[in-house]
């Protein structure tokens, strides 16, 4: 006898989870692939303090951005919302007419979609969220919620920065500590990049290949800096 009653479970990805993955991602590449790269001029110090510099200089701005980004998406729906309210006070048959238009588009006609309209347009705030959420497709942010992004979004950013310098702090020689923070990263990156994909309820194989992207993305930009900086310093006159 089967259950009649069944609980199904989607993964939610939310807001929190979005900015601390962003950020967390971030904060792992961006201070490993500068630190990586000042380690070839052969100074920890300056690996030090140039990559602190980066790290809290790049968790303010993302910070920052992150809570702009989330007042300004709750500024923008508060400003549509009241057009749409003004809509439906000054246009009510075209606003009405939009509503068939919106349940014709997943294959309801206008006899089934009678009472729904009647009975949204008995309620003006139930009929300007349906508007809101069908015919604009927004979502109502959480505006007291803005500052706790922003800083969901900057601590992850340090919190993914400050790992792969550790080794810097730990050991005198650099390539001491490169080596290790290239080897502490690198198993990072994997776990993070297959965390991230499984916590969503992707398969294996897929958390497998985003591991493996996120890898490979860690070690072309910590490669790249590397590079660049290798370069620069060679055809230095100064230091020739």
């Amino acid at each position: 006898m089967s259950d009649s009653t069944k609980t199904e479970r989607h993964a939610t990805n939310s807001d929190l989870m979005r900015n601390f993955i962003i950020g967390f991602s971030d904060g792992l590449t961006v201070p490993f692939a500068l630190t990586a790269g000042l380690s070839s001029l052969g100074s920890s110090r300056l690996v030090v303090l140039a990559g602190l510099a980066e790290l809290f200089s790049g968790a303010i701005s993302m910070g920052l951005s992150s809570f702009l980004a989330a007042s300004t998406d709750a500024a923008q729906y508060a400003v549509e919302m009241a057009r749409e309210k003004t809509e439906i006070e000054e246009c009510p048959l075209e606003e009405e007419n939009e509503i068939y238009n919106i349940f014709a588009e997943y294959g309801i006609g206008r006899m089934h979609a009678f009472m729904v309209v009647e009975t949204l347009k008995s309620n003006p705030e139930m009929w300007v969220k349906f508007m809101m959420d069908f015919e604009l497709k927004l979502t109502r942010p959480n505006r007291a919620g803005a500052w706790i992004e922003g800083l969901v979004m900057g601590l992850s950013y340090l919190l993914g920065g400050i790992l792969p310098m550790i080794p810097y702090f730990a050991f005198k020689r650099t390539n001491d500590a490169l080596f290790t923070s290239i080897g502490i990263t690198v198993v990072i990156l994997i776990a993070f990049g297959y965390g991230k994909s499984a916590v969503v309820g992707n398969p294996m194989r897929d958390s497998v290949v985003s591991a493996c992207y996120t890898l490979l993305v860690g070690v072309v930009a910590a490669g790249t800096s590397y590079g660049i900086v290798r370069g620069i310093d060679s055809a230095d006159p100064v230091r020739a």
